[in-house]
């Protein structure tokens, strides 16, 4: 049985993705060291190493989704214009679209949430555990939980990749950086909603 403490703790020492360590654990019968072996071989451990490089080429890329009811511009940088301009690029760039459709993100990575919202949420958790009569010495624990899914439906890197809930998109990028040999980055997007903020 391989534990979810052991697959964190690859992941953290790898940046590869959730799945392919707990596989790597599984081939390596929970040897740690092993399963970077196993990683390493594979290039996945590779993507964490690539992290720190610039991130200056790639694209901008335009969704639109249900006859124009849903529009998404979003921003992917990598390091050269030979992978900007491979099909692979292209397609993890689409899919990032995609997921920003259907999934509404607010950020980016948990980093990007500002501290107010994060207060003010907190604050709304807490109330929420007060009121359903949770006993004061476990409703901090209760609102780390709760926050924890708050990142995980908001921002973009948490999110459970909408065709395989058993990635996220974090997942999906480092397979990404992995297979192509570069460092890339979701910098920015903006999506709009036909109608969104107007008053019904």
């Amino acid at each position: 049985m391989i534990s979810a403490q052991a697959v964190k703790e690859l992941r953290e020492r790898t940046g590869a993705g959730m799945m392919d360590c707990k596989n790597a654990l599984i081939e390596a019968n929970g040897d740690i060291e092993k399963a970077i072996d196993i990683l390493r071989e594979k290039g996945l451990a590779a993507a964490a190493k690539k992290a720190g490089r610039t991130a200056n080429e790639g694209l901008v890329e335009a969704y639109i989704h249900g006859g124009g009811r849903i529009g998404v511009l979003v921003e992917v940088n990598c390091e050269t214009d030979f992978v900007a301009n491979t099909e692979e690029f292209r397609n993890f760039v689409k899919e990032v679209c995609m997921q920003i459709a259907a999934a509404n993100p607010k950020y980016i990575s948990r980093e990007d949430v500002p501290q107010e919202v994060i207060e003010k949420e907190k604050e709304i958790l807490k109330a929420q555990a007060l009121n359903e009569g949770k006993p004061a010495n476990v409703i901090d624990r209760i609102v780390e939980g709760r926050l924890e899914k708050f990142y995980k439906e908001n921002c973009l890197l948490e999110q459970e990749y909408i065709r395989d809930p058993e990635k996220t998109v974090k997942d999906l990028l480092n397979e990404m950086i992995a297979k192509l040999g570069e460092n890339i980055v979701i910098r920015r997007f903006a999506r709009f909603e036909r109608g969104e903020g107007i008053e019904k």
